[in-house]
């Protein structure tokens, strides 16, 4: 059987992202100390670098950005349905007429 999944806080993310900036930090040390993947750790750490007010936005919640691309999406995919729609009436009208 497989290993259960391990989440971590926003919080703890953060705190070891700190950690790794502190001086004489070495970063295999502060993810050993703390039991974590090295991988885990560089991923945060560039999480953090990349956009830290958005960096961990937990569970089920989104990025501002990835919200609205899938937002926009579902609009295409609407949008879509209902052009194929007024194409096929227009076409039933069309042969109508002659």
């Amino acid at each position: 059987m497989g290993l259960k999944r391990r989440r971590f806080t926003r919080e703890f993310k953060l705190e070891a992202v700190r950690m790794t900036q502190q001086p004489g930090a070495v970063n295999s040390e502060v993810a050993k100390d703390l039991g974590i993947s090295i991988e885990s750790l560089y991923r945060w750490i560039h999480a953090v670098e990349t956009d830290q007010e958005h960096a961990f936005p937990g569970n089920g919640n989104l990025k501002p950005d990835v919200k609205e691309l899938l937002k926009l999406r579902r609009q295409v995919k609407r949008l879509e349905a209902e052009n194929a729609f007024l194409k096929k009436v227009s076409a039933y009208f069309a042969k109508e007429k002659k």
